[in-house]
């Protein structure tokens, strides 16, 4: 059952699709929510959210510009009002280990996403001479022989 103050899925324009390791398991609990990366590359690409988080220097590098309304953001789509900064960036530490992104050290508020574990797939309103993304097929479902 969808909480009314989620975003339903279907509501989202084109996906993005990380490697089946990054996703969490079918059946553990909240598998069927957006994940916070997700919502991270949501908020990138929508040219209103520019004062709050952008791309900036090498590919896949943005900051976060304001750090309380990203995490009020990220709390009002997962239901969970009291969602502050220092909860969010415990949530961006778990990509660490998975590879989906990293801290860039001396840069205060500044991530990168390690695009080399990506696979983009059908985003239309992504401008791909413009946007700072490595595309890189990394599962071998179309192989071409």
């Amino acid at each position: 059952q969808m909480k009314q103050c989620q975003m339903k899925e279907s509501q989202q324009t084109g996906s993005i699709a990380f490697p089946d390791w990054a996703y969490k398991p079918e059946s553990s609990p909240g598998s069927r929510q957006i994940q916070l990366w997700h919502f991270i590359l949501e908020l990138l690409q929508k040219e209103e959210y520019q004062g709050v988080i952008a791309w900036q220097g090498d590919y896949g590098e943005f900051v976060i510009k304001d750090p309380d309304e990203v995490a009020r953001l990220w709390g009002l789509r997962k239901c969970k009002p009291h969602m502050n900064y220092d909860k969010l960036s415990r949530a961006l530490r778990y990509y660490y280990n998975k590879r989906i992104l990293h801290k860039t050290k001396g840069k205060r508020f500044t991530y990168k996403f390690n695009f080399s574990k990506v696979v983009l797939v059908n985003y239309p309103l992504l401008d791909m001479a413009s946007s700072p993304f490595l595309l890189t097929r990394t599962q071998g479902n179309e192989r071409q022989e």
